[in-house]
């Protein structure tokens, strides 16, 4: 069954096992942040220590928000300027 087969008023109980995997499918789980040292290291497929490097390098300070001991990393960004060098 398609996806623009499925009523949009169908209450949710009411969809079979398939029809609701298809609609799952459309929303994405990739989360936009990741948070800390070991959510860089994650990004960049490395060691915490050296996603410490990368960090301090300062290449990737404009996806880097940094309150205290507090990291945000914007994924996307980061990727992109990791990229450039």
């Amino acid at each position: 069954m398609a996806l623009n087969d499925i009523d949009p008023s169908t209450p949710i109980w009411k969809l079979t096992v398939a029809e609701f995997l298809e609609l799952s499918k459309n929303f994405s789980t990739d989360k936009k942040y990741e948070y800390g040292l070991k959510g860089l290291a994650k990004i960049l497929g490395c060691s915490v220590s050296k996603a410490s490097e990368v960090k301090s390098s300062g290449i990737l300070d404009k996806a880097i928000i940094q309150n205290r001991n507090i990291i945000i990393i914007d994924k996307e960004k980061a990727l992109q300027l990791f990229a450039k060098k």
